[in-house]
């Protein structure tokens, strides 16, 4: 193992590659650029790993994993277990939350440390197309120049007037992450996969949710199908969700939250709860960096970049939540690859969305990759839909989580595999085969001959496929 450099205060210092942001893509970024003999620092403004190991995919992660074990804890005597489940320990569930985010950050730092990437702590500023003053403290502490620069400065919360969040009350996801103590009441503004998350994890902690999206829909951006199957589980489980509906005239007074929820065509309803969080969607770290002394080029809050995410600066690149698109730590480490292969010289494999799987960890879980129905027949598509309900699965009904479905869509016309939507009890897990069928095209005669382990939830896959063709016989 190779000991840190202890890197020279003062100006000077020449790489072949720095990397700003040390998320999942810049992180990536960096190794793979040290894996190919170059000289690279990464420079990081806060803790290694980005908000995705600090404050988005793991501690949420680990945070409804609590929940997951409470409810589980609820439903114990329907598995003949005598056991009494109080309830949650918010402090202590969010503090294996944090503990669970230490050593992954730590595991990020001896990794790059291995690699002899030089990890610079402090605020990157262009100067010029190859110079970055890196600042600490509002200090310039050094400067940086390097042949190739990779932006991977993530995103932040996005924020609406009359909704900017105080921390106390108007809360986002991060605070969210943190709290000591449950609330009484909850108002979650979003139907993303943040505001999803969230409300799920807060209704089983004993939260009272309600779910406020402006859309037709639940995560609008999933089939149809899912999204309503999605809405009926929440509601089941608690949740009030409104959709097709705003949030208007909000204010604070006496530690509560009050406001207006507007649904189109209806009377406004007043609406009151302990706290609101806003998960509205991000928008780039664009801000703060200098771009404009560098030339690169931004539009709407991302910065604009090629398929090899090359910007309009040809020695710079931009990666993940910051260059737009789906905003998902494998895209980001996925695009990783094509930055530090184009500065490498080598053809990248340019990266198609279609082939990236979306995920969202409630319970009942849903993932997804490829085309929704609604996109499918939109693009003209002759479409074969086969599904396959959990409700029917041996595995599932032993485990005791029967709610929903398989749905595989398959082109009529050759029987190749369009888009996969999983809702259920791990669907997370079940994506990846799924999403290599889609990227190998994947005929729905070959997912329904391809023998799956007996009895598994995986099985509902191959279930799924046979009931596409038997769909197309009739």
């Amino acid at each position: 193992m190779h000991s840190m450099q202890q890197l020279p205060e003062g100006p000077g210092r020449n790489v072949d590659v720095a990397v700003i942001g040390s998320g999942p893509g810049g992180y990536e970024a960096a190794l793979r650029a040290a894996k190919a003999g170059m000289k690279v620092c990464l420079i990081e403004k806060g803790a290694l790993g980005g908000v995705c190991v600090n404050w988005g995919c793991i501690p949420t992660k680990a945070l409804l994993r609590s929940a997951e074990v409470f409810d589980l804890f609820k439903k114990a005597g329907s598995y003949g277990l005598k056991v009494q489940a109080s309830g949650i320990d918010l402090a202590e569930a969010v503090k294996r939350s944090r503990s669970v985010v230490q050593k992954l950050s730590k595991g990020i730092a001896f990794i790059l440390r291995r690699a002899q990437v030089e990890v610079i702590q402090g605020e990157a500023l262009f100067s010029g197309v190859h110079t970055l003053d890196i600042f600490r403290d509002g200090v310039c502490v050094e400067t940086v120049q390097s042949n190739h620069i990779i932006i991977a400065s993530g995103a932040r919360s996005r924020q609406l007037p009359g909704l900017e969040p105080d921390g106390r009350h108007i809360i986002t996801s991060r605070e969210a992450l943190a709290m000591k103590s449950v609330p009484s009441s909850m108002m979650v503004l979003g139907g993303g996969a943040i505001g999803v998350e969230m409300a799920w994890f807060y209704a089983m902690a004993g939260t009272t949710v309600t779910l406020v999206e402006m859309m037709p829909r639940l995560l609008p951006f999933e089939d149809g199908e899912i999204s309503e199957a999605l809405k009926r589980s929440f509601e089941k489980a608690g949740i009030r969700v409104v959709t097709g509906a705003k949030l208007e005239g909000v204010v604070v007074s006496e530690d509560r939250v009050n406001g207006l929820l507007v649904v189109d065509g209806e009377e406004s309803q007043p609406i009151s709860a302990e706290l609101l969080l806003v998960a509205v969607g991000v928008t780039g770290n664009c801000d703060g960096l200098g771009l404009e002394h560098a030339g690169v080029e931004r539009s709407r809050g991302f910065i604009v970049t090629d398929a090899a995410c090359r910007t309009s600066v040809s020695n710079i690149f931009a990666i993940g939540d910051v260059r737009g698109g789906m905003l998902l730590a494998h895209k980001a480490s996925a695009e990783a690859a094509i930055a530090v292969d184009s500065i490498a010289g080598k053809a990248p494999h340019l990266l198609d969305e279609s082939m990236i799987p979306r995920c969202v960890y409630a319970e009942p879980s849903v993932a997804s990759v490829g085309l929704s129905e609604e996109q499918a027949i939109e693009q003209g598509y002759m479409v074969m839909v086969g599904r396959s309900l959990f409700a029917a699965s041996g595995k599932a009904n032993a485990y005791g989580n029967l709610e929903g479905v398989v749905k595989l869509l398959f082109n009529a016309v050759d029987g190749r595999l369009l888009g996969a939507h999983v809702l259920g009890h791990g669907a997370v897990e079940l994506i990846g085969e799924i999403t290599l069928a889609r990227r190998l095209e994947v005929t729905a005669e070959l997912l329904a001959s391809t023998v799956h382990a007996h009895p598994t939830l995986s099985e509902t896959i191959k279930e799924a496929a046979e009931n596409a063709l038997q769909e197309r016989r009739f």
